[in-house]
């Protein structure tokens, strides 16, 4: 099948398509965006979380065929160009990246966070990012990068 999406704003096509592939595997494999990882493929984890016409979805979870027409903004998508979103300069600069296989799926997840809720609450931004797993950090830096993040989106 054919599966024809909107991804980072630009149309994309992706040919014979597996009716069992997941919307993972198309953005992952077949057009080029490794940003979302493949951990669980369970929906447990969240590395693979991207926006589904604006609302954060994890792709492992979405038949590649239920995408067909659809918005799909992965976390590469979040930068303007060359310009990094600001919640990714603050993971960037708060060292909250450390393996790197959970950033894009909190990464999007903190970014919809601040869209809805400006100036979030540790108690918000714990749940936000609660269907996040991270190995490494310990969380203390991804809290302390959304913040952070939070306070650059209001300055601009």
């Amino acid at each position: 099948m054919r599966v024809n999406v909107t991804v980072n704003g630009e149309p994309r096509r992706a040919d014979n398509v597996w009716e069992g592939e997941s919307l993972l595997y198309v953005l992952r494999e077949r057009l080029g965006l490794p940003g979302s990882k493949n951990a669980c493929e369970q929906g447990e984890c969240g590395s693979c979380t991207v926006y589904l016409d604006g609302v954060p979805a994890c792709a492992c979870l979405v038949a590649a065929g239920q995408a067909e027409g659809r918005e799909v903004v992965t976390v590469e998508g979040l930068a303007d160009g060359e310009a990094l979103d600001p919640v990714q300069e603050a993971f960037v600069e708060r060292g909250a990246v450390q393996c790197g296989f959970c950033t894009p799926g909190l990464l999007v997840a903190a970014h919809d966070l601040i869209e809805r809720t400006p100036d979030p609450t540790d108690v918000e931004i714990r749940e936000a990012l609660a269907g996040n797993l991270c190995r490494c950090t310990g969380y203390e830096k991804i809290l302390d990068a959304v913040r952070d993040a939070a306070a650059r989106k209001a300055v601009r």
